[in-house]
């Protein structure tokens, strides 16, 4: 893979530096932000909880205050900044330019893409090769739900589009304080086939400063396809990072998200038409012209 002056693969080289952009935290500096005692629950989930794909999740990922002030700094649904996507198979808003998040949020992700803390994600939830995380947040940082909002079963991009590196784990924090379990909003976990989702598996519960790690590497089909039936004043908030690896030889070179029809959709042509452009990194442009 050539590297390009100023291209991403310049951060991805030097994330495997401690003494890089993230560098200089030690592991005391976890509890400056992490609830002590959150990762050690966190890896008891991962080592319970191996279908229908490996996958753990832990409540007060944060310290409590760490987490009010981060669901406080979301802008409003309304912010300009935030980027929309609008079509039958996904309905959500994302921002992950750095200069838009505010000094709480920034300092976190900072912290989550630090190499200090990647090697912690490394060495308990992926030992078999060193992790690098992803400064650019391709597709993750904020992430914001409404009433009617939904995101159709998928499986993630497999090679990261810039970097070429495999994407193998998703960290994920609710951050919606109060959120009502009967609006909707958890996260499905299907089990399936390389093709297709089968069957709802689990669901794990959007609750306020709950975090889910899961591999994607598999056949590990997620998503929210039912519409949120939260009040028209209230979001699901998330903050998201994604973890990467080297490419082992034969990985799926997949470059965008592969979604899957809802029952009611899999006939649909034009639906059928949308999922197969959006998950082709040559056109998926096409599909938020």
């Amino acid at each position: 893979m050539t590297q390009k002056p100023g291209s991403e693969i310049v951060c991805a080289t030097s994330l495997q530096n401690p003494t890089s952009i993230f560098g200089g935290l030690t592991l005391d500096g976890f509890a400056q932000w992490l609830r002590p005692g959150a990762l050690q629950e966190l890896e008891s989930s991962w080592q319970a909880n191996a279908f229908p794909f490996q996958h753990a999740y832990v409540d007060g990922f944060f310290r409590p205050e760490i987490a009010l002030q981060l669901s406080a700094e979301f802008l409003d649904s309304e912010d300009v900044r935030w980027r929309r996507y609008d079509n039958p198979i996904e309905r959500k808003s994302l921002i992950n330019h750095w200069d838009a998040f505010p000094p709480e949020t920034y300092s976190v992700l900072e912290f989550l893409n630090s190499p200090t803390f990647t090697r912690y994600v490394g060495s308990h939830f992926w030992p078999d090769a060193p992790l690098m995380s992803d400064p650019g947040l391709n597709g993750g940082g904020w992430h914001l739900h409404g009433r009617g909002e939904k995101l159709n079963v998928h499986l993630d991009y497999s090679l990261h589009p810039k970097l070429g590196m495999q994407r193998v784990l998703n960290l994920i924090v609710y951050l919606t304080p109060q959120w009502d379990p009967s609006w909707g909003g958890g996260l499905g976990l299907w089990a399936g086939d390389r093709e297709s989702p089968q069957v709802l598996e689990k669901a794990v519960d959007c609750v306020f400063n709950r975090a889910v790690l899961f591999d994607t590497t598999g056949n590990s089909w997620h998503g929210l396809p039912d519409p949120l039936e939260c009040p028209e004043d209230v979001r699901r908030q998330s903050l998201a990072v994604y973890y990467l690896a080297q490419p082992p030889k034969g990985v799926d070179e997949r470059g965008k998200a592969l979604f899957a029809p809802t029952s009611a959709q899999k006939e649909d042509a034009e639906v059928l038409d949308l999922i197969q452009r959006r998950s082709n990194a040559a056109t998926a442009h096409q599909v938020y012209e």
